[in-house]
């Protein structure tokens, strides 16, 4: 289906009830890791952090000291933002961050179950990172933790309030309540993080998490200024990779979609490439044209009711697809290096 010049209720039409076929749906063969031994040591630095006797943290931090030394430094000094600042401040600001987080801690409590659940996700996540990639050092811990509730750091493909360091993965539990959870449904919660961000506050983005993290330490983001094919196919590389190291997670969980946008996104996808080719937008270098398609939000703007935001991630990820299924001795790093107008050529890449 060709249109040279759609209108937006029309758009809104194709996304809601979606009629249109996709044109590469296959998903990369899973291989057998069974025998890669990958040894992650889980810790709960939020159970010793809130578990300290406020009236003797000195005592407290010795042993926080000893447990958890290289993250104590950087939760103290990075995501409790203490980095700078007078240590006569420290304490003052340690004891009310424990006092005013207490709710969000006892929450945590009940969500252990997931915790675990993420934990053993990720190792089995990291076994496909050592099998594809054997020369990358692995971290060798998953801690979780309770950052500020504004806590969000931004990666390559969306944002989360998970961090990666040179010795481990961490997981800020105060953005994995859950998506009902009052504390986002709340003014101040949705002021900070409206529903299709708080949506995928759920244990189950954990792992997600975690190796988008990994997959940004391997691959170097992407220099500014690029074309809107450049971000499509650095989008698409690391999903592409994502899809390779958690091959058993929904897809619309690691695109960030809802299952009636993923639907969407897969009988559209045709249109949706029309529309960047007929639009003069495979090319465009004005960020504020292309902004739209490439980072989340509720919705795309121009293709309405029904679309996902960030839809750079999925057409990006099928343009991959399609290149590694005509080119499938490609090898990994061979694919992270290649330039994505070749990417782009080579694929053939044209949805119906």
């Amino acid at each position: 289906m060709t249109l040279s010049k759609p209108t937006p209720m029309l758009m809104v039409i194709v996304f809601f009830t979606g009629f249109l076929l996709s044109s590469c749906d296959e998903k990369p063969i899973k291989p057998d890791v069974s025998n890669i031994k990958v040894d992650l040591k889980m810790k709960r630095f939020e159970k010793d952090f809130f578990a300290l006797d406020t009236n003797n943290l000195d005592k407290g931090f010795e042993k926080l000291r000893l447990d958890y030394h290289d993250f104590l430094n950087d939760f103290t000094g990075k995501i409790l933002g203490l980095e700078g600042k007078d240590t006569s401040q420290w304490e003052l600001a340690i004891k009310t961050f424990i006092r005013d987080y207490r709710p969000i801690y006892d929450s945590a409590q009940k969500i252990d179950k997931g915790i675990q659940m993420a934990e053993t996700e990720t190792e089995e996540g990291l076994r496909h990172v050592k099998y594809y990639f054997p020369d990358y050092k692995l971290p060798e811990e998953f801690i979780s933790f309770i950052g500020p509730i504004d806590a969000f750091a931004y990666g390559q493909t969306g944002g989360s309030g998970d961090i990666i360091t040179r010795f481990g993965l961490c997981a800020g539990l105060q953005l994995h309540l859950g998506s009902n959870s009052m504390v986002y449904k709340s003014d101040a919660g949705l002021q900070l993080y409206p529903e299709y961000i708080s949506r995928k506050f759920n244990t189950e983005n954990i792992v997600v998490n975690c190796m988008k993290n990994i997959i940004d330490d391997i691959y170097p983001p992407l220099n500014p200024g690029g074309t809107m094919v450049d971000i499509l196919v650095d989008h698409g590389k690391r999903m592409y990779l994502l899809d390779i190291f958690l091959p058993d997670v929904e897809e619309a969980i690691k695109l960030g979609y809802t299952e009636q946008q993923m639907k969407a996104v897969q009988e559209a996808e045709g249109f949706v490439w029309n529309y960047f080719s007929e639009n003069n937008l495979l090319f465009e270098t004005d960020l504020l044209k292309i902004r739209s398609f490439v980072t989340d939000g509720p919705s795309t703007d121009v293709f309405g009711l029904g679309s996902p935001g960030f839809i750079s991630l999925y057409t990006g990820r099928q343009m991959i697809r399609v290149y590694m299924k005509k080119h499938p001795t490609t090898s990994l790093n061979a694919l992270l290096s290649l330039d994505a107008k070749k990417i782009l050529s080579d694929s053939g890449y044209r949805p119906k």
